[in-house]
């Protein structure tokens, strides 16, 4: 994924509601255009964590240099 840069705000928010309370969440865009929510700091802020079994929606890193294709 890119476009995290914690010091700029990012274009689209996702916002998730639970527990009676909103927690904004950036959405980032990656190499192949691919939109995701970045839920870095979600446990910081909130308490919460997320599941996802097998790992089919979640990018395991971030990096600037390297391009995986996993279809491959």
């Amino acid at each position: 994924m890119s476009n995290t840069n914690q010091n700029h705000t990012p274009a689209e928010i996702a916002k998730l509601e639970v527990g009676g309370k909103t927690y904004e969440l950036p959405v980032i865009t990656g190499t192949r255009g691919d939109k995701a929510i970045d839920i870095s700091n979600l446990r910081a802020q909130s308490g919460y964590i997320t599941l996802d079994e097998g790992s089919g929606n979640t990018a395991a890193c971030e990096s600037k240099i390297t391009y995986i294709n996993g279809e491959k």
